[in-house]
């Protein structure tokens, strides 16, 4: 075990031990020089200045011993010495604390005595912690070393033990030694590697090809590579690319910036090959698990699109979103609405002369039709009963044109039964009714989710339907008003409508 490497953990534990303490007596004690001099307290800065000044003493000791006189293998440690050193500006502390409690128990002036209290009890405690620190720099020696023996130093055989993940690199440098260095230890790691000699070349080829990881020099004629860096995360295709700089700017500020600006890393040069092969590494292995997190999470969203595209076959969009924020039962009063019911005549005859996948097709095909037009009349459909097609105007908003939009979905359906009709060479045929009123709607919750409607409007509409004629539009006296005068209208004759009596009904032609 080397000297140096023994001096650092000792310094460490000295840090850990004292460190966080002695900043919180420095802390308070800049506190306590604030407020007395705000409440005019002139007579106390004084004694505040020397514990302020015992504070830096003890902290400045902690730093110092970076540099320890204690060391293995020297001879024993002079506990009486390090005593010494840790508990003097301690007891200054504490002594300059206890008078200024005094003084001010006895001038009535108590603003002071929290703060005064919480240093008094830091320095106490540290006091107490003396001994064990003494003890720990004689006899505790032995823990430090088993701990650095624990984390044992690199070797060669560090260099090659290790399988890396192979990978695709990008080395960005003007100097051409650099990146002939990079690029030879690299491939031998097994990663596949392009080199450029400029950020705008790093730039073009990271447009046209995928990178695993790149290193990139920062000081480069013309494009810097701080800029090739912030261009690189602004860039929605490429802020992924983990980044690594490399610099012989050896400077804080710069790694800072780097860092904050999106690098993964920044490695002075000359680098390291055992410290820069455990970076990339390192780099490679987050890389990868982002790269799996992010297929995971596409096939969660594929998935979740694809699950709100079934659910939006079954319940409209606005449902949807009422169930989603935590609506339980749903259910509508619509005061005025337009349905419509069509159904194929004499399907069941068609059907029986088709296999079952000829059937289904004839159905998808007539439907998505369907479906496209109640979308583009932003009409809302409510469902399919076999060959029947059923869809309202004027339940999710309040247009007032719901008649209307129903109305020439209704027409253009007939000549999507006709257009479907000639391309199958079957004789297709549509029955269509619409009437128009208050209707309820809502979700049913059985073991599947189901918009429905119902009511008195419902009902007429599908009679509307039942006693229409083939290829023809039925409507009710109601719908008829409902549309004025936009489309041509011929009297149908009087319907017995159950419960509510006889009814004017009309069948429906293209506008005039």
């Amino acid at each position: 075990m080397s000297g140096a490497r023994f001096e650092h953990a000792v310094a460490a534990f000295l840090r850990q031990e004292f460190g966080a303490s002695v900043a919180a007596i420095i802390g308070f004690v800049d506190i306590l020089l604030e407020d007395a001099r705000k409440q005019g307290l002139e007579d106390f800065v004084p004694d505040l200045d020397r514990m302020r000044l015992a504070g830096a003493q003890l902290a400045a000791f902690i730093e110092q011993a970076v540099n320890p006189r204690i060391q293995p293998g020297k001879g024993a440690v002079d506990r009486a010495r390090l005593r010494h050193d840790l508990r003097t500006p301690l007891n200054a502390i504490k002594g300059y604390g206890e008078l200024l409690v005094e003084e001010a128990r006895g001038d009535g002036r108590e603003a002071l005595f929290d703060d005064l209290t919480k240093v008094l009890d830091l320095a106490d405690r540290l006091l107490g912690e003396i001994d064990k620190i003494v003890e720990f720099a004689g006899d505790g020696l032995e823990t430090v070393g088993n701990v650095l023996q624990t984390i044992r130093p690199l070797g060669g055989a560090d260099i090659t033990d290790r399988h890396a993940i192979a990978s695709p690199i990008l080395v960005v440098d003007d100097n051409a030694s650099n990146r002939e260095l990079l690029s030879r230890r690299l491939r031998r790691e097994g990663h596949s590697v392009m080199v450029v000699e400029s950020g705008a070349s790093a730039l073009e080829l990271v447009a046209t090809e995928s990178f695993d990881l790149v290193l990139l020099d920062l000081m480069m004629p013309g494009l810097s590579g701080f800029e090739v860096l912030c261009r690189l995360k602004a860039d929605e295709c490429t802020r992924h690319i983990p980044v690594i700089m490399i610099s012989a700017l050896d400077e804080f500020d710069s790694a800072v910036r780097c860092i904050e600006a999106g690098a993964e890393d920044y490695l002075p040069k000359p680098f390291n090959p055992i410290l820069l092969r455990a970076r990339i590494g390192a780099c490679l292995e987050k890389k990868q698990l982002r790269d799996r997190e992010q297929a995971v999470l596409e096939q969660l969203r594929v998935e979740k699109e694809r699950s709100e595209a079934l659910l939006l076959n079954i319940l409209p969009r606005t449902i949807v979103e009422r169930m989603r924020q935590g609506e339980t039962v749903i259910a509508d009063r619509i005061a005025e609405a337009t349905i419509l019911f069509s159904d194929l005549v004499d399907f069941t005859s068609i059907a029986a002369k088709r296999s079952p996948e000829q059937t289904i097709k004839l159905l998808g095909l007539l439907f998505s039709r369907f479906d496209l037009l109640a979308a583009r009349h932003r009409i809302e459909k409510i469902k399919t009963t076999g060959d029947g097609y059923l869809v309202a105007g004027g339940l999710l908003d309040t247009r007032a044109d719901h008649a209307v939009a129903v109305a020439e979905m209704a027409l253009a359906m007939l000549e999507a039964v006709e257009s479907v009709s000639q391309a199958l060479d079957e004789p297709l045929r549509l029955r269509i009714g619409l009437h128009t009123g208050p209707l309820i709607a809502g979700v049913i919750e059985t073991h599947k989710f189901a918009y429905d409607i119902w009511g008195d409007t419902v009902n007429t509409a599908k009679r509307m339907e039942t006693y229409g004629l083939p290829g023809h539009v039925h409507v009710s006296a109601t719908t008829r008003r409902a549309l004025g005068d936009a489309f041509r209208f011929e009297p149908r004759g009087v319907l017995d409508i159950k419960g509510k009596g006889s009814m004017e009904t009309y069948f429906l032609y293209h506008d005039i």
